[in-house]
């Protein structure tokens, strides 16, 4: 018989009973590409989170700016011993500064009511005549959310 005239089937039988020498697997490639990959990936975000980070400071600096001036003219104000152009300086910065604040989503926390510990601080609970056990009393230091995140709850007094 010769080789073409051998059925298919003997000489596959030849190929799967020869001995096959094992090697170690190489290192594949595609995991280490996926790998670098990945490192590359993390340090882009990393990289773009810091340049996005310094983007918003440079434009909420920006917009500061115009407050700092109107706190310098206050101050030169107050050295001219001007009691009613200070007043009406140190409002005129509140103002503006609320107002910037308010633009870029900063809200001041309700206090009228009852007591929220969502939102509120206890730091005092005392009787009040005519108050409704929980009411907030006093408040001792404003709360504000930006959006929905609470930044900084209100410090109140509450009644027993």
């Amino acid at each position: 018989m010769t080789d073409e005239s051998r059925p298919v089937e003997e000489e596959i039988e030849e190929i799967v009973e020869e001995p096959v020498e094992e090697t170690p697997p190489a290192p594949d490639d595609a995991y280490l590409r996926l790998a670098a990959d990945f490192d590359n990936y993390r340090k882009r975000v990393a990289r773009e989170h810091s340049e996005l980070t310094a983007r918003a400071n440079e434009r909420l600096v920006n917009e500061l700016l115009p407050v700092l001036d109107d706190l310098e003219r206050a101050l030169e104000a107050a050295a001219e011993h001007e009691e009613a152009k200070l007043e009406e300086g140190v409002q005129l910065v509140h103002r503006s500064l609320a107002a910037l604040l308010e633009r870029h989503g900063l809200k001041e926390i309700e206090t009228e009511g009852a007591f929220d510990p969502h939102v509120h601080e206890a730091l005092l609970a005392q009787p009040a005549e005519g108050a409704e056990e929980g009411s907030v009393l006093q408040v001792l230091q404003k709360g504000y959310r930006l959006g929905d995140k609470v930044l900084r709850p209100a410090r109140v007094i509450v009644a027993e």
